[in-house]
């Protein structure tokens, strides 16, 4: 096979203007970037502008985009009815410092789509979502420890922050939360016997947006167990929240979590996140006599249903309320890992493209299940085999970025305008890309 040093060549060579504009934001960002996931070497790629499932980057190379905004924009970008909505509302206003009718209209769409919330309150991110469930759970309970499912992912608060011992956060911090392995019911039995423990957090999907997905069944018994333990559920719905289903993935199984975090589509591509859940549980947040049993819980946010994150909110959700955006996106998703997945075999090479709903994974490595045996690795929980090797992950990457697809990693989003073209030039992409790796 060729070497990449040819793809790392071709890279550079067509990005004159992304390396510019690098060198530019390495004097101003630590990293020359404003998130982690987009740090990329030689340089990362500089966007001039998006629409539908296309974007161009500085220097004019076009791609077939699979970050779809970190997964919020499931109608792609620059959708007209999301433009229409947002260029009327920046017009009356971004930031009144005052109620709205929009905001009522956004959170009604999200409890008739969700069948949980019973009341909600928005949030500018789906950290800070998290940070208010996890408040709530503790101030409901009356307890201290959140439980969590190791892996999963909820964002860079410091309770939750990724990593055994993440540099800046005290360890009495992260002493009030115990982390067990997910798709063990016996191993989350033993921690919720505890009399301490104020609820259990975890990603529906499995982690990473199903990365490593959860055994059929786990959910219901999950459910189940928390309810028998008086430990509240929270479900992290941020990325699967209306994409899995108009309703997420607590939709998708009938099952009520306790409380719920939704980002990414709920606001429409702008920022934007929400809890929500029961009643009761969201009485914290009430004032009077309608509080909580330890008292109000403060929550300001001065963009918190901003009227401008409402009008794209309120028309995201409903184009999605029918359902068909996600069921065309999951369509396109299941096609996309079909083909790929045979031009694995074509090539010969260690892997599989597995995924859940429209978000896929790119799994490489000779260690590595096929896609035919990837349930099987997830029944018998071993899902560490389901980690792609890191060097071949970013060499695939940049090898599909000169050949015209933007990768999020090992990662592809895929959206409800993603076209039978897109498709094509997706697969064909991969087909030259994977014959560049050693």
């Amino acid at each position: 096979m060729a070497e990449t040093s040819g793809t790392d060549a071709e890279y550079r060579a067509k990005r004159p203007g992304s390396k510019a504009l690098y060198q530019r934001a390495l004097g101003v960002f630590p990293g020359g970037v404003t998130h982690d996931a987009r740090y990329a070497a030689p340089f990362p790629i500089y966007v001039d502008r998006a629409r539908g499932a296309r974007k161009w980057d500085a220097d004019g190379n076009e791609y077939v985009d699979y970050w779809m905004g970190h997964g919020a924009l499931l109608l792609g970008h620059a959708h007209p009815t999301l433009v229409d909505a947002v260029t009327r509302q920046v017009q009356r206003g971004t930031q009144y410092g005052a109620c709205h009718e929009l905001e009522i209209e956004w959170g009604t769409l999200v409890k008739e789509l969700m069948p949980s919330v019973e009341r909600l309150r928005f949030t500018s991110s789906g950290t800070e979502a998290v940070q208010m469930a996890l408040r709530l759970a503790r101030a409901y309970t009356g307890q201290t420890k959140i439980v969590k499912l190791d892996d999963h992912f909820h964002g860079w608060t410091d309770y939750l922050a990724p990593g055994d011992a993440p540099p800046g956060i005290p360890g009495e911090t992260r002493g009030t939360v115990v982390t067990v392995p997910p798709n063990d019911i016996e191993a989350l039995a033993d921690v919720l016997a505890r009399d301490d423990v104020a609820g259990l957090i975890l990603e529906p999907s499995g982690a990473h947006m199903g990365g490593a997905p959860l055994r059929q069944g786990y959910l219901q018994e999950v459910r189940e167990l928390t309810e028998r333990r008086g430990a509240l559920l929270i479900f992290d719905e941020v990325v699967t929240g209306f994409r899995w289903s108009a309703g997420g993935v607590q939709g998708l199984l009938g099952i009520k979590p306790d409380l719920s975090t939704f980002g990414k589509i709920v606001a429409g591509g702008l920022p934007g996140a929400a809890v929500g859940g029961r009643a009761d549980v969201m009485a914290a947040l009430e004032f009077g006599e309608a509080t909580g049993p330890q008292g109000h819980i403060l929550h300001p946010g001065t963009f918190n249903a901003n009227p401008l994150s409402a009008a794209a909110g309120v028309a995201m959700l409903s184009s999605v309320a029918t359902g068909e955006p996600s069921e065309q996106a999951a369509r396109t998703a299941r096609v996309l890992a079909e083909a790929m997945n045979a031009a694995l075999a074509r090539h010969q090479v260690g892997g599989c493209v597995h995924g859940e709903s429209s978000v896929l994974h790119i799994v490489l490595g000779p260690d590595a299940p096929r896609a035919d045996e990837v349930p099987g690795v997830v029944a018998r929980g071993a899902l560490h085999r389901l980690r792609a090797d890191r060097s071949l992950t970013a060499q695939l990457r940049r090898a599909m970025l000169v050949n015209g697809v933007d990768l999020m990693s090992s990662t592809m989003i895929v959206s409800a305008v993603h076209t039978d073209e897109d498709v094509e030039r997706t697969v064909d992409a991969f087909d030259s890309s994977l014959a560049t790796l050693p």
